[in-house]
Order: structure tokens, then C-alpha cells, then sequence
């Protein structure tokens, strides 16, 4: 955990490459993940830089690959793990092979796709001769037509009389319609006739609905003038012969071609499958091969080239515990080479801002990334995600308090917690499920601290648990009981002053009053803890200003912002403890009876007010002899430590400065003017942003106590409605013992159970969960945390192969050009 607590040391290395060991250590790199590089080439163009050649060769590597993905049929199989890498000569290979592949499956795409398109030529071909009959019949005047049409150059024509045949798209039918008969000026005779069969677009493969249509016209200008339209609204022209004779010999032979065809057609459908089927063992790891290569010399581009030495330079920022393996990696390529010239990697002095990394696993990662999307840390502050483990779910938990719902959520989590390899191995773009999967321990632990609080509230499913019976005790005879519907009992006769050994009480479901005081009870909780869980974030300040040698702030800001919190807010917890520990029903003294409990909100706000309250005897206005002078008091010094959180900070800075410009020695009276105007205008600076941050401190305590009652509201409203789904549903099926209502248990159980899962689990889940994440982004991280860093992102293949298969979109399948 000591990663989490705060960010890796990180160091700037420059290291010296000779450039044929480059690629051997940048491989090793690669594979570890521990180096960010720094691009040494800022000004250059893409185009110009030395590996171009070798990025654009690998890019295009990568395009034949992904459009050969495309045309498996299935998706491939996973990448087989690297045991070494690829030399130039197997990269050089793997190239050729690549573009063997493509131009064979291009060439084997192309010819099925013109087999393809014959197919359906004749297709439509065969649909059209079977309709000609059809087309060739005139019912209205009861004679055939075609029994005068003689054949002449290869027009069918009826005396005068000519047509055209072929097949066009139905739904541009009613327009090709209206369209010829403009052009003709009504002059022609035109027959259709939907084609009932679906056809297969070549291309796309996509379904086709086409119509069968004929065409009569008289003249060759008219004729010219049908052609252009069939091309414009791109209609299929075919020969078709007059005569039945002839109709019946092109139907035989078309019959004959097709059956034929489709023979041919199955053959090179099997042939290409056999062919795409060898390609899909192989494709995944020649993708991760192509890849890496491409990320190794698109990072040599950032190195930067001594002509002199003839060698590589580059900088990288590294954790200080991972040079070691930086080093590893610069010997490996020298081995591999067999260079005499070793590589050298030395430190970078630099005041720059490092990245920050925090080493995490599967278990803290979900936690981290919680954090880091409000904002990435700045380098080597405290890190809020160790303690989020422990106080997020606890005050999700406060919300989310119940045995049963929170036994479901940790049922769910825990299924995907023991599957988890078999579920990451599922790539999907679904958002919900990838965001269950990467928060599934936060899911376990909310549903685990739920439980437990379920337990401390008991509350399951809106029902007590009566697991060491009740400190309450019937005080009532039979006849009593029977006779009354509602009675009340008297906490100092009917309780036997024996605490409830876990939780709350079982005799608090029956009350009438349960509301009233689980209100009380949940309301001044939250309080507590938010006033506990504030105190924690501005105490965490104190680690911070030791770590950055800033001893000053902790007496100048950590002290008086947490003496402030705590002898007003702390106080007020103070003040419900004694309350608590004071009043009992058995008191001897009737000042301390039950009737003469304060309200602690009350006495806060007379505090705050400077307002004495007044009670009727026996009861007193204070709680304790002193109170008034002693909230005096502390209400005097809280205000104190406002001046000195206001002008604590700029003065000092001012002082520091001012002991820093004596020191000074030769500095010229120009300079000095320049300084000092500087030094004038960043103290109004500071002093500007210290009263805002002041401002934001002191009203922020108060905003964000009572922010804190969320916990209370949200648990509350948690409870009444599982309450409510237990009155008002499920308990209708439990009334009667016939068997329909056996029958109606079941189907109202389903109800209840649906209900349950969508509002309560889901929908309330979530909403604590948001209510959650509020809490500590802004009460208890705005007390120490800046988050002003930028994230460490090393050179990892992981990462890169990863976020590339996030950006790979299936195409249909068309080859480049």
C-alpha cells in the first residue's frame, strides 16, 4: 500500500542508443512499461522524421490485416503469447505474406463477385422470359400479339411495332413509369410485374426487390429516348426473343448456365472459406506483431540524432524503482546486437513537474480510478484513494443500510469477482457492463459494509431481525392488550435496562413512534460522521506540508482550520453524546428526566446567536454548570482563527521574501525595482486567493456538515420505501390461505421482487452511490487534496494493444483500393 499512500518517485533519464540496438531495448520496454518518453523533436514534421518509412510500412501492414479481419467470417481467435520477438528478416517475411494474403483474397472476393453478378443476371433473366407470356397477352382485345411479331436485327418488332425488356428496382417503378410516359408523350405501352423472389445484391449482399417490366413503343427515336431513361433510373436491359419457340429454347439454356454457375459458386464460396479459415489462427498475433513494431519506431522518432556520436538520445520519465529494469533493457540490446559500444542511461536534473503514477492491482484500481476522474494528483501528494477503500463503501453503506439488498449487491459482485478471468476475456462496447466489471470489488465492499449496517440498523427487506430477543418488556395484562389497539409503554418501567447486544432494537418495528426516532437516531449519526470524516481530510494536510518542507502552514493553516471545526462542529457531536449519556428515563434528578432533554440544534444555533435559551423548572437552560462561558469561549477563539487562516499566509510569504532580498548580492537597482514590483503584485495576488480560499473554508464547514445530511435523508428514504413495498405489495399475498391466493403469491412475489432489484437495488443504489462520490470529492478531498498532476503514461504494449481494440470498427468488407 505504501504506493498508494502517495505517488512514485519518478526520475528524468536521458538515455544513449546506438541505433541498431534501438530496437532490441525498445522491444524490452515495451514489454515492461515503466518509461514515458518525451518527444526531443517537438518542431518536426511527421513526414520528415527518421523511421517514417518504417511507421508508414507497418501502418499499412496493420490496414491489409484489419481488412482481412473484415472478411472472416468469424471473429478470430485470440493472439497466441509472444516468447520472442520477430527479427527484421521474419518481419520482412510476415510483410510478403501479408500481401500474398490480401491480393489472393481480393482476387478470390473479385471473381465471386462477378459469378456473383452473372448469377443474378440470370436470375433476372429467367424471371423475365417467365413473365413474357404475360406481357405478351392483350386481354382487353382478347388477341396475342405475339403471333405477328417478326424478328429484325435483332429488334423484336410487331409491324411498327418494338419493345424493350429488362428488370428495375421496385421502388423506383411509379417514377420510371411517369417518366416514360413524358418523355413518349403517351406513346408507349408499358407492362410490369413484381418479381415475388428476393434477390441477392452481389456487393453488399444485401436483398433486392426487383420488377420485371416490358416496354412498347413505335419508332427508333422513341426508342433512343426509353434507353436513356432505363440508363438513368439504372434498369437492367435484356435480349429476350418474341416468339414462345424461341422464350422456351433461351429458358432451357439459361436454366442449364445457372445451374451450372451455381455449382461453380459453392466451390469458390468453400475455397475461400478453407483459405480464410487457414488466415483466422494467425491473424491475432500478426496484428500484435504488426502493432508493436509500428509503437516501437513511433516512439524512435521522438529520439533525437547526435550526428557526431552516431547515436539515439532520448528522455523518459521513470518510477525510481523501475530503472533497474530500463538499464536490463539497454543491455539486452546491446547483447542482441553484439555491439562493442554500450548504451548509457544517465540522470536528468530538471525542475519540470514529473507525471504522477500510483502502482496499482485489480483490487485498488477501481479505487484510483475513482479519484483520478475528479483529478489526477499532483506529483507526490497524499492520495485519497487508500482511504476511499474504507470510506466510501462505509458511507454508502449509511445510505444503503440493509441486510437484504446489500446481500444481492454482494451476491452479484462476487459472481463477477470468481469469474473474473472468464469475464475479461469478453471484449464488448457495452458501458454498463464494462463499468460493473471494473468497479465489481467496490460493488462487493458497498454490498459487504451494507450488510453490516443493515445488521447495526435491523433492517432487512423493511423487517427486524429478533436474534437476542428485546430489552423491552410487556407491562400489560391480556385483557389489556386485547382490548387496545395502540398502548404505550414507559421506558422506565417497561425497558429492563439491559442494552440490545447488536444493532437496534426488534421492538422499534412495532412502534408508533419508529419514524420519530430513527429520524433522530440517522440525522445526528451523519453529523458525526461528517464532521469526523472533514476533520480526517484537513488533518491529511499535516502530511502534506511535512513532505513539501512546508512547516509554517501547519501552524498557519492546519491549526487554525481544525480548531475552528472542531470548537464548533466537534463541539456539537460533543454535546449529542452528552445528551445521550445524560437523559434517561430513570433519572433521579428530574432535571435530567427525558421531558428536560435539550434540543442540540437549538443550543447550537443560541451559541452561535449568543442566546441564552429559558426553561421552565425542573429543567435548566445548559446542560452543564459553565456551558454559556464556556461556548463563549469557544465561539471567541473560533472566530480568531480566522484572521490568522486570512493573513497568516501572505505575510509569511512576505517576510520570506523580503529575507531573501537581502541575502541578495550585485543585483543591479533595475532589477531590484522589477523585483520589487513583481513581489508587489504576487503579494496582492496571494492575499486575494488566501481570502477566497478563507471565505470558501469557513462557510464551506458549515455547508458541508449539513451537506452531510444526505446520509441521513437517503437512509431514511431507503428504509420507507422497502417499507412501502412490503405494505402495499408483497403482503397482499400473504393475507388468505386458499390456493388462489397461493397462485396470486407467486405472481405478486415476482412484483415485489422486480421492484425491489429496479428501484431499490438499482435506482437506489446508484443514487447513494452519486450522493457517495459527492461527499468525497468535494467535503472531504477539497480539505488537502489539489489534484493539479498530469497521469503517467509509459511506453506499454499493453496499453497500446488495448486502446487500439478499442478503436477497430468493423467495416462491410469492401478491399481498399
Amino acid at each position: 500500500m505504501g504506493a498508494m499512500f502517495r505517488s512514485e518517485e519518478m526520475v528524468l533519464c536521458q538515455l544513449f542508443v546506438q541505433p541498431e540496438a534501438a530496437y532490441v531495448s525498445m522491444y524490452e520496454l515495451g514489454e515492461a512499461g515503466v518509461a514515458q518518453f518525451r518527444d526531443l523533436n517537438p518542431h518536426v514534421n511527421d513526414f520528415q522524421r527518421r523511421y517514417v518509412s518504417e511507421v508508414r510500412r507497418c501502418s499499412e501492414m496493420e490496414r491489409k490485416l484489419r481488412w482481412v479481419s473484415g472478411e472472416l467470417p468469424e471473429p478470430p481467435p485470440p493472439p497466441k503469447p509472444a516468447h520472442r520477438m520477430l527479427s527484421p528478416r521474419e518481419i520482412n517475411i510476415l510483410e510478403e505474406r501479408i500481401d500474398y494474403i490480401e491480393s489472393e483474397i481480393q482476387e478470390i472476393t473479385r471473381n465471386a463477385r462477378n459469378l456473383k453478378s452473372d448469377y443474378l443476371a440470370l436470375k433476372e433473366l429467367k424471371l423475365l422470359i417467365e413473365k413474357m407470356q404475360t406481357f405478351f397477352q392483350d386481354h382487353s382485345a382478347q388477341r396475342k400479339i405475339s403471333a405477328t411479331v417478326q424478328i429484325y436485327n435483332n429488334d423484336a418488332v410487331l409491324g411498327h411495332l418494338g419493345f424493350i425488356a429488362g428488370t428495375v428496382a421496385t421502388a423506383r417503378v411509379p417514377s420510371f413509369e411517369r417518366m416514360l410516359w413524358r418523355i413518349s408523350h403517351g406513346n408507349i405501352f408499358f407492362k410490369q410485374a413484381q418479381i415475388d423472389e428476393m434477390l441477392k445484391d452481389p456487393v453488399t449482399g444485401h436483398d433486392l426487390q426487383k420488377t420485371v417490366f416490358v416496354v412498347f413503343f413505335h419508332g427508333e427515336q422513341i426508342k433512343l429516348r426509353v434507353k436513356k431513361v432505363c440508363h438513368g433510373f439504372q434498369a437492367t436491359l435484356y435480349p429476350c426473343p418474341a416468339t414462345y419457340k424461341d422464350q422456351l429454347e433461351m429458358l432451357a439454356g439459361v436454366e442449364t448456365r445457372i445451374k451450372d454457375l451455381e455449382m461453380v459458386l459453392e466451390q469458390t464460396e468453400q475455397h475461400r472459406r478453407l483459405v480464410l479459415t487457414n488466415i483466422a489462427r494467425d491473424i491475432s498475433t500478426w496484428m500484435v506483431v504488426v502493432r508493436k513494431e509500428k509503437a516501437i519506431y513511433h516512439t524512435l522518432n521522438m529520439f533525437s540524432m547526435d550526428i557526431v556520436k552516431k547515436c539515439l538520445i532520448a528522455e523518459c520519465w521513470v518510477p525510481r524503482r523501475d530503472i533497474h529494469i530500463v538499464q536490463k533493457a539497454l543491455d539486452d540490446g546491446v547483447k542482441a546486437t553484439g555491439s562493442p559500444i554500450p548504451s548509457i542511461l544517465h540522470y536528468v536534473p530538471t525542475r519540470e513537474v514529473p507525471p504522477t503514477f500510483h502502482r496499482t492491482n485489480k483490487f485498488t484500481k477501481g479505487f484510483q480510478n475513482l479519484i483520478d476522474s475528479y483529478g489526477i494528483a499532483s506529483y507526490r501528494e497524499v492520495n485519497p484513494a487508500l482511504y476511499t477503500i474504507v470510506t466510501f463503501p462505509f458511507l454508502f453503506a449509511v445510505m444503503f443500510g440493509d441486510v437484504g439488498h446489500g446481500l444481492i449487491m454482494t451476491i452479484f459482485a462476487a459472481l463477477i469477482v470468481i469469474y473474473e478471468k472468464r469475464l475479461a476475456k469478453i471484449n464488448t462496447d457495452n458501458e454498463i457492463w464494462n463499468i460493473f466489471f471494473a468497479g465489481r470489488y467496490i460493488i462487493l465492499l458497498m454490498g459487504v459494509f451494507s450488510m453490516y449496517t443493515g445488521l447495526i440498523y435491523n433492517d432487512m427487506f423493511s423487517k427486524s431481525l429478533n436474534i437476542f430477543g428485546s430489552s423491552w418488556k410487556n407491562v400489560y395484562d391480556n385483557s389489556t392488550l386485547m382490548g387496545n389497539k395502540m398502548l404505550e409503554l414507559d421506558p422506565g418501567v417497561a425497558y429492563t435496562q439491559t442494552p440490545y447486544p447488536f444493532g437496534l432494537d426488534p421492538a422499534w418495528q412495532f412502534a408508533a413512534n419508529n419514524i420519530i426516532f430513527l429520524n433522530s437516531f440517522k440525522m445526528k449519526l451523519s453529523i458525526i460522521f461528517g464532521v469526523i470524516h472533514m476533520a480526517f481530510g484537513v488533518t491529511m494536510s499535516v502530511v502534506n506540508f511535512n513532505f513539501f518542507k512546508k512547516p509554517e502552514l501547519i501552524f498557519l493553516q492546519y491549526i487554525p482550520q481544525i480548531v475552528f471545526l472542531l470548537l464548533l462542529f466537534w463541539y456539537l457531536c460533543i454535546l449529542m453524546f452528552m445528551k445521550w449519556t445524560m437523559y434517561s428515563a430513570d433519572a433521579k434528578d428530574p432535571a435530567l428526566g427525558t421531558s428536560c432533554a435539550p434540543s442540540v440544534l437549538i443550543i447550537f444555533i443560541n451559541m452561535m446567536l449568543l442566546k441564552s435559551s429559558e426553561e421552565k423548572p425542573p429543567c435548566k437552560a445548559f446542560m452543564y454548570d459553565g456551558q454559556d462561558e464556556l461556548q463563549k469561549t469557544f465561539l471567541a477563539l473560533a472566530f480568531l482563527c480566522v484572521p490568522v487562516m486570512l493573513f497568516g499566509k501572505p505575510v509569511h510569504e512576505m517576510m520570506s521574501a523580503n529575507k531573501r532580498k537581502q541575502y541578495q548580492q550585485g543585483v543591479e537597482s533595475g532589477d531590484v525595482d522589477e523585483e520589487t514590483e513583481a513581489k508587489d503584485g504576487g503579494m496582492g495576488e496571494a492575499m486575494i486567493t488566501q481570502a477566497i480560499h478563507t471565505i470558501e473554508y469557513v462557510l464551506g464547514t458549515v455547508s458541508h456538515t449539513a451537506s452531510y445530511l444526505r446520509l441521513w435523508a437517503l437512509s431514511l428514504a431507503h428504509a420507507q420505501l422497502s417499507a412501502v413495498l412490503w405494505q402495499r405489495v408483497l403482503k397482499m399475498g400473504l393475507g388468505g390461505g386458499s390456493y388462489v391466493n397461493a397462485v396470486m403469491l407467486y405472481v405478486i412475489f415476482a412484483v415485489w421482487a422486480f421492484f425491489t432489484l429496479a428501484i431499490l437495488v438499482l435506482m437506489e443504489g446508484l443514487s447513494a452511490f452519486l450522493h457517495t462520490l459527492r461527499l468525497h470529492w468535494v467535503e472531504f478531498m477539497s480539505k488537502f487534496y489539489e489534484g493539479q498532476g498530469y497521469a503517467f503514461l509509459p511506453f506499454s504494449f499493453a496499453a497500446i494493444l488495448e486502446h487500439e481494440d478499442e478503436k477497430i470498427v468493423e467495416t462491410n468488407g469492401v478491399p481498399p483500393e
